[in-house]
């Protein structure tokens, strides 16, 4: 049984180091590489709604996909956000770490032991 869901991207220094550190807790975590394997809509919304208040940031502002949306620093709705991430994965702020029906962005790494 796996103690947790990971969205990562295996090129990521913070994944491989949320991963390291998953690893020496003897944490189980199901692994997602949401770059080869996009979530549906449906989990996406799911992650937003976990998030919260903190959905914004589950998108990466600095990466041109953001900019060619247009928003400026306007905080998006969640569907917008949804929407952002089905059409453009990449924009994902990674890692995200699911256990039950609590999420975070493991940014630190260490920020997922909260979770724990």
């Amino acid at each position: 049984m796996t103690d947790c869901t990971v969205y990562y991207n295996p090129a990521c220094s913070k994944c491989r180091a949320l991963l390291a550190l998953l690893q020496e807790r003897g944490i189980t975590a199901r692994l997602v590489d949401y770059l080869q394997t996009p979530p549906p809509a449906a989990r996406f919304a799911e992650l937003v709604d976990l998030l919260g208040d903190a959905a914004a940031q589950l998108l990466r502002r600095d990466s041109a996909e953001y900019v060619e949306l247009g928003w400026g620093e306007r905080e998006p709705a969640a569907a917008d956000i949804v929407a952002a991430l089905q059409r453009f994965p990449q924009l994902l702020q990674r890692p995200v770490v699911v256990r039950g029906d609590r999420a975070l962005i493991a940014r630190p790494p260490e920020r997922a032991l909260d979770l724990f």
